[in-house]
């Protein structure tokens, strides 16, 4: 699809998505006018497409495609609310703590089942039972898919059941304040009533937390649209009562107080109804570009630009010889002891081409062509 044609058909996908969410019936001279196959695809691109499903509908315009995909985000929902709860209750059995992340908590917000469409299910666990939670998942028929490489273990079982259970909220590559800030969060989180091992945010630390998470997919590879509208959604719940003072602290700390608010104004301009500026027009476009978890493309140039100050060849060297935070991090040990640090000169590239040989290649391929 050309990029116009792309654009066009997000900015449908927005209308349409800002009338189901407030409630309005979208215009039918305009959805008359939409193609529907385009629409489809780009929605498909943002996660976006049951959401979309209900405003059509609304409109009188049913259209296969998007009523299977909003029946089975529906149904996804379902199935995953019922194996979290039995996740749950085995982690509550074994005596390990644990907190529900992200879409498992944002899809109760918005104003239908399946609006908020779910590709796996976080939760944050006690890291110190990495192994005892494997042999817990694998006994409940899951496949584990990726283990002790980095913050997250993933697991998979058929037909639609994806975990990524999480032994720190932000990865290590994450900015200094935001990795300290997140490192040892256990005494921020509150005890859940009915249960033993149950811990929630504030609704004011979630939505932090919401916003760290986002800064994280917008500085590297980018980030969809809909993540603009969980913000939208959440405003739209709890913007009277949230303790601003509080929040605009916890982002100053984070250095996320400008993206934040950003954000912010520009979801409730395009799903409440705001003439935006051009530079918001712009802004749009790098979510509207970007897709639900942002492009690898994307990832690259920003870290040229960060890492290397907008020089690829100095990119390249800081790759090969990153500084000693890196190790500080990554490898402690040789950080440590720093007669040891040639060791880990060897291991990093090894360990690297081993675990993550296809993404270095398409590195290699994309800086090639700059």
């Amino acid at each position: 699809m050309e990029k116009r044609d792309f654009r066009r058909n997000a900015k449908d996908m927005i209308y349409l998505t800002a009338c189901v969410i407030n409630n309005k019936v979208p215009d039918k001279e305009r959805t008359a006018k939409m193609n529907i196959p385009q629409l489809f695809e780009v929605c498909q691109e943002h996660t976006m497409t049951a959401c979309t499903a209900y405003a059509l509908e609304s409109a009188g315009i049913r259209d296969h495609e998007f009523t299977q995909a909003k029946e089975k985000a529906i149904r996804k929902n379902i199935l995953l609310d019922a194996e979290r709860k039995k996740i749950l209750a085995r982690l509550e059995k074994e005596k390990i703590w644990y907190m529900p992340l992200k879409g498992a908590l944002l899809k109760d917000y918005y104003p239908k089942m399946g609006m908020r469409q779910m590709s796996d299910n976080d939760i944050l666990c006690d890291g110190n039972f990495r192994k005892d939670i494997r042999k817990i998942m694998e006994e409940m028929g899951f496949t584990c898919v990726q283990y002790m490489d980095g913050k997250d273990d993933a697991y998979f079982k058929q037909p639609v059941y994806n975990f990524e259970m999480h032994s720190e909220l932000v990865s290590r590559n994450a900015p200094h304040e935001m990795y300290d800030h997140y490192k040892n969060i256990k005494s921020k989180l509150i005890k859940d009533e009915g249960n033993d091992y149950g811990y929630h945010f504030s609704t004011e630390d979630f939505y932090v937390y919401l916003t760290a998470h986002e800064y994280q997919h917008f500085s590297h590879g980018g980030t969809g649209v809909r993540s603009l509208l969980d913000i939208y959604v959440m405003m739209q719940k709890f913007g009277k009562t949230l303790d601003r003072d509080y929040v605009d602290t916890e982002l100053e700390r984070l250095g996320l107080a400008k993206f934040e608010r950003q954000g912010r104004e520009l979801a409730a301009k395009l799903f409440g109804g705001g003439k935006l500026t051009e530079n918001e027009q712009r802004e749009l476009d790098c979510y509207i570009f970007s897709g639900t978890y942002g492009t690898f493309e994307n990832d690259l140039d920003q870290k040229i630009e960060n890492i290397g100050n907008g020089s690829k060849k100095r990119y390249v060297l800081r790759r090969i010889f990153p500084p000693m935070d890196h190790y500080k991090r990554w490898y402690p040990w040789a950080y440590k002891y720093k007669f040891l640090l040639p060791i880990a000169w060897l291991i990093r590239p090894i360990k690297g081409t081993a675990k993550h040989r296809k993404k270095l290649l398409s590195e290699l391929r994309l800086l090639n062509k700059k």
